[in-house]
């Protein structure tokens, strides 16, 4: 085992990797829309807009706005790769828990609610006092 993971504060490692979740699952389902969005704009003619000010005039307008195009796909396919890695890590260990602890998780460090209101809700759930939750 390597010294630098008795360093490593794990518990905030563990939550942290529960609250980026939600914004995986949502790049791996929106990644092809807002790909396909970019490469709409990369293909698309650009309008003048009017403002009442005369423009310059820059010959290689369109080369920089197809090249900022794709610029903005990679970061995107990239941070898909980077999502899929994550749900690949992740998802088994989710999975190995069961309904009740993954609830009482979310509760605590997922969803937005003040502790109080995670241990009345676990509670609720769960048919608990305070003072087992």
């Amino acid at each position: 085992m390597l010294i630098a993971w008795q360093y490593l504060d794990k518990k905030a490692a563990a939550v942290e990797a529960l609250k980026d979740y939600s914004s995986m699952q949502y790049i791996i389902e929106h990644s092809d829309e807002d790909i396909y969005e970019v490469e709409t704009r990369m293909t698309s003619p650009h309008s003048a807009k009017i403002t009442g000010v005369p423009g310059k005039h820059n010959p290689k307008s369109g080369e920089e706005r197809l090249a900022a195009c794709l610029d903005e796909i990679d970061v995107l396919k990239e941070r898909y790769r980077r999502a899929l890695e994550y749900m690949e890590w992740f998802k088994p260990a989710w999975e190995a828990l069961s309904e009740e602890e993954q609830f009482i998780l979310t509760e605590f460090f997922v969803n937005d609610v003040s502790k109080t209101e995670a241990v009345a809700n676990i509670g609720e759930k769960l048919f608990l006092e305070r003072a087992q939750v």
